[in-house]
Order: structure tokens, then sequence, then C-alpha cells
């Protein structure tokens, strides 16, 4: 047998082997997954009567974690069991019918047949957000429980499945509010897209978050952090960057020269985003942003546009990334035309809590609503 061909046989059966691993890890989160939900079915339907807490519900936790943890053992603590009854009653039509017969929903949906049937429903799209998919665990769904609003739970369930998240990249996207960081631009019919298909990208202002949240970097917050620092730990922490920044965009290169007669400029980040077919390019500011950052920004964005752009591209866009900006500065210098292709986010180096998440998402939106009344020659309240 020549080389080649142990070569390619060799890969042949680590393809094989690799699918054979992997489907038996989704088997087994399936059936976690079935078994918590019937656990919490017969804990909400047999014993509290469909109620969401039944008075003595309490101690009933308490006696079935004892028995369960001597006979089974460990991992049926009464914090597991509310899992599985939260579970239940935010999620009720997991697995079909409320009301089909718990032992005979049992031996088929946790058997392999029915794994493969839910696989092929979901290769032939008939999956939707509230239903049982292969591709998300036992821990996926427990942060999924800690979203309150269904239609945020359902945006981070199509998010999680379509681009293969982790649970701790789940984790970590909920934890950033990014359904309320996307949100923010959206009107009521893109509040519904992005419940009901996800995160779309169909325009610029669709690509782009504010606030960006880098925690991943590891650095602290100083007044004399540089840019070259900021940079450096983008690069090293590439793919991190890149699912924050979020879906489409492609490295081309850091510190990208342009010379204009004789004068040479560096541009920081370099992206080509894959669906809006266009450059995009990222300048970095760890100050407040000027106008003059404004109008450096609008001479790359002009030069890419003249000197780089070929047939096919759409519009350069341009981002700068600051520790703060003041808006008002932002729309006075762009006017209508230029705020269609640059824009201007913060950057968080720490991951922020809930609350100063939604404090800082709360200013954006009073910002927002004072340049539309603005806009319209109304006096800001």
């Amino acid at each position: 047998m020549t080389q080649p061909t142990r070569h390619t046989l060799y890969h042949r059966i680590r393809e094989i082997l690799d699918s054979a691993r992997a489907g038996v890890a989704r088997s087994v989160n399936t059936v976690q997954v079935c078994a918590n939900w019937l656990i919490g079915r017969e804990i909400v339907e047999e014993e509290q009567k469909g109620k969401k807490r039944a008075r003595y519900g309490e101690a009933l936790l308490k006696d079935l974690s004892r028995r369960l943890s001597t006979d089974v053992g460990k991992g049926w603590s009464v914090r597991n069991l509310e899992y599985c009854r939260a579970f239940y009653l935010e999620y009720p039509l997991l697995l079909g019918e409320r009301n089909s017969n718990a032992v005979r929903s049992i031996v088929s949906l946790l058997s392999p047949v029915d794994d493969r049937q839910i696989s092929n429903a979901v290769r032939a799209e008939s999956w939707q957000p509230g239903r049982l998919h292969p591709n998300l665990s036992w821990t996926h769904y427990r942060t999924l429980l800690r979203v309150d609003k269904t239609d945020a739970r359902s945006f981070y369930e199509i998010e999680a499945i379509k681009y293969a998240w982790s649970a701790r990249e789940l984790e970590r996207q909920f934890t950033s509010l990014l359904y309320e960081r996307l949100a923010l631009s959206k009107d009521k019919k893109g509040l519904m897209k992005l419940a009901t298909k996800g995160h779309v990208v169909q325009q610029p202002t669709d690509i782009f978050k504010d606030p960006v949240v880098m925690e991943f970097l590891g650095l602290p917050e100083s007044p004399r952090l540089v840019e070259s620092q900021l940079e450096e730990g983008l690069i090293n922490n590439l793919q991190a960057f890149l699912l924050e920044l979020g879906k489409g965009f492609a490295f081309v290169a850091r510190q990208e020269r342009l010379t204009l007669d004789g004068d040479h400029f560096y541009i920081d980040l370099v992206f080509y985003h894959t669906v809006l077919k266009c450059y995009v390019l990222i300048d970095l500011k760890t100050g407040k942003l000027t106008h003059q950052d404004l109008g450096q920004l609008q001479l790359y964005v002009n030069y890419f546009d003249h000197e780089r752009r070929t047939e096919g591209d759409g519009p350069t866009l341009g981002l700068i990334l600051c520790a703060d900006k003041n808006d008002a500065v932002v729309r006075y210098t762009l006017g209508p035309e230029q705020k269609q292709k640059i824009f201007a986010s913060r950057y968080k180096l720490h991951l922020p809590t809930e609350a100063e998440l939604k404090a800082e998402l709360r200013r954006e939106v009073r910002q927002l609503s004072g340049a539309t009344v603005k806009s319209a020659g109304k006096k800001v309240p």
C-alpha cells in the first residue's frame, strides 16, 4: 500500500471515528435533556397538578433529592430539581404535547431511533424555538432558563444553533446582553425578526454593536492604555474578537499603510464582510472620540472606496472603537450621508454587570430619541 493511500485511509477512518464520537455525545446530551424535562413534568403535572409551585413544593423537592441522591448518586440536589421543574414550565412543548403519556414518552423519546428522527426533523428545517434540538445540551438550556423574555430566549436558541455556540459562549453572549445590544437600533419588525430568525445582516447598521465587550483581552481599565496595546490584544485574541463582532467578518490586515503624495497613514485593522461584500476599517482610540478622529476615518473610507474597492464590492464601512464618545459630535460631524458608512462604538474591557449594561443601553436610547426629535424640528424634553 502506497504512502498516499495509507494517508487517505487514515483520514477516512478518523472522519468515521470523529463523527461517531460526536454522534454519541449528541445522543447523550439529548437523552439527558429529555430525561430532565420529563422529571420536571412529573414534578409539575403529577405532584403539583400543573401549578407553578405546590404548597408543599419545597418539602417535596428535599425528599426527592434525599432519596435520589441515596439510590442514584450525586447530581440530584434541590437546586437541580428546581432547574428540571423550571425547564418543563418554560419549555412545555419541548417534546410535543403536554398531556402525552409519560411512560410512552420515556420509551420513545430517549431511544436512539427517535434521536435520529429528531436530527432529520432539524435538517428538514421544521425546528422552532422552544422545541428540542440535539445540538443544545443541558448546560445550554440551564443558561437559557435565565433569559426572562421569551423573544430574547428564542433569539439565543437560534443563534446558539446557527453558529454552534458552546455552552460557555452562550453564557458570555447572554451575560453581555447581546440581544439588547442588537435590539437597540431595531424597529418593531426588526425585533420580531431577531426573535424568529436570529441576527440577520441586511444593511450596515445590522453589523455594529454599541458597546463592544472585549473582556477576553484581560486588559485593565487604565488611562495609560495605548492603541498599540489594544490592537495587539485584539490580534492575539482574534477568534474571540470575531465572535464579538458577529457574523460575516473576515480578517484582512493590521496597520494597513496608505500613501498619499508621500504622506503615510496606517489603518489599525482591516476586515472584509462576507455578507455585505464590503471592506470594514476599524480605528482604535483609547481616549474620548474627537471630530478629528472621525475625519481621519473618513479619509480612510474614501481612499478604500476609490483605490481598493472592486466590481461587486459594496461601499466601504468604517468603525471607531473608543473608550468614550459624544453622540452629538458624531452626529454633527458625519451628517446624514456619512452616518450610513461610518460608525462609532464604545468598547468595554471588562464584562459589565447587567445593571451597568442596561444603564448604558438606556443612555443610548435617550440619545437616539433626542436625535429623532431634533430632526423633526421639535423641542427635546
